[in-house]
C-alpha cells in the first residue's frame, strides 16, 4: 500500500476540514541515511522520531577526540559534491551554507611499492591527463577518452540507476540507455581491473584507475567496469575537505532535520519492530537506564544494516530474506582503524595518500578471494587532516587516520586505546605504523606518537550491529549493485522500509543520501529515475 502524501504537521481533508493528526514515522539509526531520511519525511509532512542506539550521532562517519586532536572515524572522502548540495536544495538550503568546502590540491598522493617516487593525483582533468602522459607517453590520449566514457557513465549513472527504486524496470528502458545497451553490455561484464589494463599499461597508473573498487566494498577484479565511472570524480571533478571533517557534515544533517521537525533521541537501543497483522505498527526500544518504550508508528524505516534488521529485529515470518539468502552474500570488506595522534610533521603524507603493494591480485585476493585472511604486506590508506585543518591537531602536531582493509572476519578482533586492543588487531597496526613511517620520512614515528587508538571488525559488528563487522555494507559486486541490490522495501511487513548502505543504491555517503530520496519515492509510488525537483515542496 503506498501511504498519502502528507502536507504538513495537521491534514486537513477537502470535504469535512477536519484535522487529521500527522502520519508518525519511526526512523532506525542516526547514521547519515537515518538522518537524512529523517529531514525529508519530516520535510514531507510527517511526525518523525529517530532512534540511534549510542549518544553519537553519525553511525560510521562518527567522531572521536582525545588530547586536543580529532578524528573522523569512519568516511573521510567528500566526493560527488552535486549529491549533498542537491540533498540541501531539497531541504532549501545548499552545501556552501552548511559547509565550508575547500578543494585538495593535489587531491592525493599514491605511493606504489618499488617505486621511491609518489604520483601526485591534481585536483582538475587537464592537469592529470597531463600527469598521465608524463609518466607512460601515450597515455594522455587514452586517459582522455577514458574520462570521457567515464563522465558520461556517470551522468547517466545519476539520471537513470541511483535515483531510482526499480519498482518500474520500463523507465530504464529510455533512449539514452537503449543507445548505449553495447557499450553497458561490456561495462557490467568486463571487470574494472581488466578496463583499467586497456587504458594504461603502467602499474601506478593501472592501480590509481582500479582502486576506487574499495570505496564500493569490493575488488577491482570483482566490481563491473561500469565504476570507472569513479574515475571521474576523483580524477577530473577533484577532491573537496568540509572544513573540520566529515563530522561537520553529519551536524549539518542533523541540523536541517531537527530544523523541519524532526525529533531525535540518542542512548536508544532498538530490540524489535513491531508487526501487527503484517503491518509495522512501533518500534520497541530501551533507553539509556534500561526502561523499555514503544514508540508507535505509521511507518517505519530502518537504516541499520539490514542483515541486522531482518535478523534481529524482526520474527522469522516477517523477514523478507533468511538466513540462507545471507549466507550467499558479500557482507564486503572490513578493516582495522589506526588514529594516531603525533608530534610533529609528517612531510611525505598528503591529506590523502594511497601506500599500495607490487602484488594486487593477492592483496584482494586474500580479502575478498576463496581463502580470505589478512594480506601481508597490505596496501593501506592515510588520511592526515592536520595538512588541510590546523582544528583538527594541536598546534605543530599531526593527526594521522590509517585504515587497512581487510576481509570481514570477527575473529581478527577488537581495538583499543594505547595499544589495549586484541593481539591481531594492534600487530596490524603497528604493521601499518611502520608502512608510514618510511613513507612519509619519520623513522621515529612511533617515538612520537601521543594519541592511540584502534577498532577493528569486531568493533563495527559490536558498535554499529555491522554484518559480520563490515566497514562498508554489502560489496559492489554484480550481482549485488543496481536492481540486484536489496530492495528499500519489505515484502513481508506493509509500511517498513529500508535506507542505507545495504540498500539501494548503496555504499558511501553519497549513496546514503541517495537512499533517502529514494525512500521518498518509495512512500510515494514515484518510479521516476531523475533526483527530484528542488526544493521539496509539501502538497495536498
Amino acid at each position: 500500500m503506498t501511504p498519502p502524501r502528507a502536507s504538513g504537521p495537521e491534514t486537513v481533508t477537502s470535504t469535512t476540514r477536519r484535522k487529521v493528526p500527522a502520519r508518525r514515522a519511526v526512523v532506525i539509526g542516526g547514521g547519515i541515511s537515518g538522518l537524512a531520511a529523517a529531514a525529508l519525511l519530516a520535510r514531507d509532512g510527517f511526525a518523525v522520531t529517530v532512534l540511534e542506539q549510542r549518544t553519537q550521532l553519525g553511525g560510521r562517519a562518527g567522531s572521536w577526540e582525545q588530547d586536543g586532536f580529532r578524528f573522523d572515524t569512519g568516511p573521510s572522502w567528500y566526493l560527488m559534491p552535486e549529491v549533498f548540495d542537491h540533498f540541501f536544495q531539497l531541504l532549501g538550503t545548499s552545501a556552501d551554507a552548511e559547509l565550508d568546502l575547500v578543494k585538495l590540491d593535489p587531491g592525493y598522493r599514491v605511493y606504489s611499492e618499488g617505486y621511491d617516487e609518489p604520483v601526485d593525483l591534481r585536483a582538475d582533468r587537464e592537469a592529470n591527463i597531463a600527469l598521465f602522459e608524463s609518466i607512460e607517453p601515450g597515455a594522455g590520449a587514452r586517459m582522455r577518452k577514458y574520462l570521457a566514457s567515464a563522465e558520461d557513465t556517470y551522468a547517466m549513472a545519476i539520471r537513470r540507476f541511483l535515483y531510482t527504486t526499480f519498482q518500474d524496470l520500463t523507465k530504464l528502458a529510455a533512449p539514452d540507455v537503449l543507445r548505449r545497451l553495447p557499450k553497458l553490455a561490456r561495462l557490467l561484464i568486463e571487470p574494472l581491473a581488466t578496463f583499467a589494463e586497456s587504458a594504461v599499461r603502467d602499474r601506478r597508473l593501472w592501480q590509481i584507475l582500479g582502486y576506487p573498487a574499495v570505496f564500493l566494498g569490493t575488488s577491482p577484479y570483482a566490481a563491473p567496469s561500469m565504476y570507472h565511472l569513479m574515475s571521474h570524480l576523483d580524477l577530473a571533478d577533484g577532491v573537496l575537505y568540509p572544513k573540520g571533517g566529515i563530522t561537520e557534515v553529519i551536524s549539518a544533517v542533523e541540523r536541517v532535520a531537527r530544523a523541519e521537525g524532526a525529533r531525535i533521541i540518542a542512548g536508544a537501543k532498538v530490540e524489535r519492530i513491531v508487526v501487527e497483522d503484517g503491518v509495522a505498527t512501533g518500534v520497541v526500544h530501551r533507553d539509556r537506564d534500561g526502561g523499555q518504550h514503544t514508540a508507535p508508528a505509521d511507518l517505519v524505516v530502518s537504516a541499520a544494516d539490514l542483515q541486522h534488521t531482518e535478523m534481529q529485529l524482526l520474527d522469522r515470518e516477517h523477514r523478507t530474506h533468511g538466513a540462507a539468502h545471507w549466507k550467499e552474500r558479500d557482507p564486503g570488506p572490513s578493516a582495522v582503524l589506526v588514529y594516531l595522534g603525533i608530534d610533529g610533521p609528517t612531510p611525505g603524507l598528503l591529506h590523502h595518500t594511497l601506500v599500495f603493494t607490487e602484488d594486487w591480485k593477492a592483496n584482494f585476493g586474500a580479502i575478498f578471494g576463496d581463502d580470505r585472511h589478512v594480506p601481508d604486506p597490505a596496501s593501506i590508506y592515510v588520511c592526515a587532516p592536520s595538512a588541510t585543518d590546523p582544528s583538527v591537531a594541536p598546534r605543530g602536531s599531526s593527526n594521522l587516520f590509517i585504515l587497512v582493509p581487510l576481509p570481514a572476519d570477527l575473529s581478527i578482533g577488537k581495538g583499543g586505546v594505547d595499544g589495549a586492543g586484541d593481539y591481531e588487531v594492534e600487530r596490524i597496526a603497528d604493521r601499518a605504523i611502520d608502512v608510514v613511517a618510511e613513507r612519509a620520512g619519520v623513522p621515529d614515528l612511533r617515538d612520537r606518537i601521543r594519541v592511540r587508538r584502534t577498532i577493528g571488525p569486531r568493533d563495527f559488528a559490536d558498535d554499529l550491529n555491522a554484518w559480520n563487522g563490515s566497514m562498508l555494507g554489502p560489496a559492489h559486486t554484480l550481482k549485488q549493485s543496481a536492481f540486484f541490490r536489496e530492495k528499500n522495501a519489505s515484502t513481508k511487513v506493509e509500511g517498513l522500509y529500508y535506507v542505507g548502505a545495504s540498500t539501494i543504491p548503496g555504499i558511501g555517503l553519497p549513496m546514503c543520501l541517495i537512499s533517502a530520496e529514494v525512500l521518498l519515492k518509495r512512500i510515494h509510488g514515484d518510479t521516476s529515475t531523475e533526483p527530484l525537483p528542488t526544493p521539496l515542496g509539501a502538497t495536498s
